[in-house]
């Protein structure tokens, strides 16, 4: 086999006169030549009835041997009216037959021919597997899981906020560059605005998936993030917010963000089950006195809590003395509080402190983590959502996790 270019080459000498040329042996050629059969030139000029050099019987120089019996090897071929098979016929003079084909260029032809081939065999191959790849592209597109869907992850402002920035926060474009981990340490979370870390659990992954990172945990007790310390002051008044997909179709708790260790939680926020279905839900516990701590719970009513990315956003009034819960910028419920417990425990992703026991364990991911000194009017919770929350409650950011 040849790749189309003559391999490297010396001339040869001459052979010697009856040397027998290159490669042959000295002397005259016995009758008929060097794997020929005897005979003479003129009995050469045309194959014999036998079949002639290396041919079948019965065949001439190209042309095939007699039809093959009734049932072998399908019907037989079709031979030239004027053909005789044991050679030239009336029809066909003996010199078309005398003259040998060009073997160089006939061979020079069949590995064109096979490089051709090999050619076509490579790129539908490749066709195959680019038709084969899209098909798969497709139906990821179609997933609707964390990170797929037609839309990337962060992608799911409301209908009516179509031409708004996709993005709940306003500096929303991510940054080739932006790693949402400290880089001396891949195990913390990276605070982008304060200086409060988060370190995962042993089971706990911040993936990149599309364009931006989300924090994905694996419902078990093991798949959480505990910061180092407390991420807002529970007698002040605070605006927290979180981009969140829940995987679970559980009913139960599926805690999102909760602050506080020892004995029980001060906030919490995610999803549980209220009046026999679940909901959105924002809990505090208060500061009443008593044998029992009282909790209050803000529900939601209606939207979809499992298996779609949603913006849940809390609010503390520290002067009103109200706690709001906002579903994807639309004010869900409040109630009103005496005021929410201090506790000096730090902010937990994936769990809440329950009876002196981790409870409410998340399945699924999360991501721009976002937290304001500022308590939110529905109007600026709205324009939260749709990237366009002012200057003025923009300025009251204490911490940001997992927003790029």
């Amino acid at each position: 086999m040849t790749d189309g270019t003559d391999r490297p080459h010396s001339p040869q000498p001459e052979p010697a006169p009856e040397s027998g040329g290159y490669g042959f042996p000295p002397g005259i050629p016995a009758p008929g030549g060097y794997g020929f059969p005897p005979g003479g030139p003129e009995q050469q000029d045309r194959p014999s009835p036998d079949g002639g050099y290396g041919y079948p019987q019965g065949g001439g120089y190209g042309y095939p041997p007699s039809p093959p019996a009734a049932g072998n090897f399908g019907p037989p071929m079709p031979f030239p009216e004027e053909a005789d098979p044991a050679g030239p016929g009336p029809g066909l003079p003996a010199a078309a037959f005398a003259e040998q084909p060009d073997w160089d260029a006939m061979a020079n032809r069949s590995t064109a021919e096979r490089r051709k081939k090999r050619l076509w065999m490579v790129g539908g191959a490749v066709t195959v597997l680019l038709l084969l790849a899209g098909g798969g592209a497709f139906v990821l597109l179609k997933d609707d899981k964390p990170g797929g869907g037609s839309k990337d992850v962060a992608d799911n402002a409301p209908s009516a906020a179509a031409s708004a920035p996709a993005s709940p926060d306003p500096d929303a474009s991510p940054s080739k560059s932006y790693s949402p981990t400290v880089s001396s340490d891949a195990s913390l979370l990276k605070d982008g605005v304060g200086k409060t870390s988060i370190r995962m659990g042993p089971e706990a992954t911040v993936p990149k998936v599309g364009v931006r990172h989300q924090l994905t945990l694996k419902g078990n007790p093991n798949s959480y993030a505990q910061a180092v310390e407390q991420a807002v002051d529970t007698t002040k008044s605070f605006s927290l917010s979180a981009r969140v997909y829940n995987a679970s179709t559980a009913k139960g708790a599926h805690i999102v963000m909760s602050q506080g260790t020892g004995e029980s939680f001060s906030f919490e926020l995610g999803a549980d089950e209220v009046n026999g279905k679940q909901a959105w839900v924002f809990r505090v516990r208060t500061t009443d006195k008593g044998d029992t701590p009282t909790v209050v719970t803000v529900a939601s009513d209606g939207p979809k809590t499992v298996k779609a990315w949603t913006v849940l956003t809390a609010v503390h009034d520290a002067e009103k003395k109200v706690i709001s819960l906002y579903v994807e910028g639309k004010k869900a419920g409040e109630a009103t509080i005496p005021g929410i417990w201090q506790n000096s425990g730090p902010l937990q992703l994936g769990r809440a402190r329950h009876q002196d026991a981790w409870a409410g364990a998340f399945k699924g991911a999360m991501n721009y983590f976002r937290f304001y000194e500022s308590p939110f009017t529905d109007e600026q919770a709205a324009a939260y959502r749709q990237g366009k929350l002012d200057v003025a409650a923009r300025g009251t950011g204490t911490h940001a996790w997992v927003t790029g």
